[in-house]
């Protein structure tokens, strides 16, 4: 007995532990996300033209092509190899272009340029593999909680690594664009030797504790980081708060989590020491007494909730594992593909050319609308775990693709209200898109396992933000057309105006409200699947 519980009591420590290596993981794995805040000094450096820099745009979602073979390798090499196969790809793709716009090598080819984008695009699905991995592994009873909650914080990269170059290097936009350069290839690589020895499967033995406090306390503390960013990012737009207060706020808000391993060890030494005496006054009463008492514990033991079964834990059901060859000829696979083509990637495809949409716009505040957009799709990323963990088993809980209906429409009218000039529907639009567009990612996540499959998860999921990469060159290249096409140019090549992305904002709405009615249809197909599960 005494072996047995403080075994269990160590594995719930190491899984915790686990889950905050994840966090710490995810926030730093949102590279691409900052390329908005340094696209236009990389523009004047390198000499490009618009549709050169959306087409670098797509080349770091081009990454994800390839992010198959980060699901396969998870299947068949160790995490910890595969966590560094993806730091080390990122450290060649952003560290040469470093090395390149500082002249410490020859001048690149654009070509050049493109692909090392690529590959550092890549290295973002190898990180997010081992982190979905280990999630759905460390906690298959919890595992969309455990997903979403980790998820949520890739939202919050680009706020980190805008707050970091805020605080630490100049303010020149030379000198931005090779400090994001230098951060996105560096800060990954030193995260990931830190989390390597915590990014492991746990052996369970087929028990659980009952995890509940754990994740509410974790539901508290994400919550919180989620309000500091966005009340941090609106003062940074008001120039109330500085990035250094910014930068340590957020660090202090990212080990805040340790608390929940640290306790759980704590309650493991303290089990153990209970155990030990209970073991000595177990030898003064008889054999019958003995087997009572033992009884007692047992039955205490299961009414106090301390151990449960893994069986007896709530446990996502999924239609059946499917392969990618079969995913593929399905309808489903399609519509959900579509899906996520007219509102995540939508979404993403904004948010990528938001430093060429707000500098047409005459804004210059770039960096802020980054920080808010990181910020609230921190909380959009959050918001369908909390939904699961409170409302799973409620009767007014709605399926994932109904939530998804409900999100389509909020980005849709977004795009739209940009056609206003104002910067406040500037900065309420990116909130919403920000918002919207997150908590579809996350939810993917969970629909990929519920109508896929657990086993193929690492494959099948990289073939569904396959999508990204086609989205982020249709969308990208259209916009690009449409910004040399209207507005008013100067010397530069740069587009002035309201009438630089309005034709685009229009055809995206309009998208966004055709995959609307896919998702209707999708809705429609699966709720008999969903009604089942509540």
């Amino acid at each position: 007995m005494p072996s047995s519980s403080s075994s269990s009591s160590s594995s719930s420590a190491l899984q915790w532990l686990s889950l905050v290596g994840i966090i710490w993981l995810q926030s730093i794995n949102g590279t691409n996300t900052n390329f908005p805040a340094y696209s236009s000094q990389l523009k004047n450096v390198l000499s490009m033209s618009q549709l050169e820099l959306n087409n670098l745009a797509f080349a770091s979602d081009a990454g994800k092509f390839l992010g198959w073979f980060s699901g396969i390798a998870a299947i068949y090499l160790p995490l910890w190899l595969v966590l560094m196969i993806g730091s080390l790809l990122g450290l060649i793709g952003y560290g040469v272009q470093f090395l390149f716009i500082t002249n410490q090598i020859s001048s690149p080819s654009y070509w050049q340029i493109f692909l090392l984008t690529v590959m550092a695009g890549n290295s973002i699905c190898w990180i997010n593999t081992v982190c979905y991995v280990v999630c759905i592994r460390n906690f298959p009873c919890h595992q969309q909680i455990a997903v979403g909650i980790t998820t949520s914080y890739q939202g919050l990269s680009a706020k980190i690594y805008t707050d970091i170059v805020g605080a630490v290097f100049s303010s020149s936009p030379h000198r931005r664009a090779k400090a994001y350069l230098f951060l996105n290839s560096l800060l990954p690589l030193v995260v990931c030797v830190i989390v390597m020895p915590l990014v492991r499967d746990i052996d369970l033995m087929g028990r659980q504790r009952n995890m509940e406090a754990g994740f509410i306390f974790m539901f508290v503390i994400t919550i919180a980081t989620g309000i500091y960013a966005v009340i941090s990012s609106l003062g940074s737009t008001s120039g109330g708060l500085s990035p250094l207060h910014n930068v340590i706020g957020t660090g202090v808000f990212l080990l805040i989590p340790l608390v929940i391993p640290i306790v759980e060890k704590m309650r493991e030494i303290m089990s153990r020491k209970w155990n030990v005496n209970r073991e000595r006054r177990v030898y003064n009463f008889t054999i019958e007494e003995t087997n009572n008492e033992m009884g007692s514990l047992e039955n205490g033991a299961v009414k106090e909730g301390e151990e449960i079964e893994a069986s007896q834990v709530h446990e996502v059901r999924v239609r059946e594992e499917i392969g990618v060859k079969l995913m593929v000829t399905r309808i489903d696979f399609w519509l959900y593909l579509f899906v996520y083509f007219f509102s995540a990637t939508l979404g993403l495809v904004f948010l990528n050319n938001l430093g060429q949409i707000a500098e047409s716009r005459g804004s210059s505040r770039t960096s802020s609308l980054v920080s808010l957009s990181s910020s609230f799709g921190f909380f959009g990323r959050l918001m369908p775990s909390l939904l699961d963990y409170f409302f799973s088993r409620s009767k007014y809980m709605i399926s994932r693709p109904a939530l998804i209906v409900a999100l389509m429409a909020p980005i849709a009218g977004a795009f739209f209200l940009l056609l206003n000039p104002a910067n406040l529907s500037l900065f309420i639009s990116t909130a919403i898109i920000g918002v919207c567009a997150g908590a579809i990612t996350s939810i993917a996540v969970s629909i990929t396992t519920e109508l896929f499959g657990t086993k193929n998860f690492s494959v099948n999921h990289n073939v569904v933000v396959a999508n990204i990469s086609i989205g982020s060159f249709v969308f990208g290249y259209m916009s690009a057309i449409f910004y040399h096409k209207d507005g008013n140019h100067d010397g530069d090549g740069k587009c002035m105006g309201m009438a630089c992305y309005r034709s685009t904002f229009i055809i995206w709405g309009c998208l966004c409200f055709l995959g609307s009615g896919l998702a209707l249809m999708l809705y429609a197909r699966t709720r008999k699947f969903y009604s089942q599960r509540s």
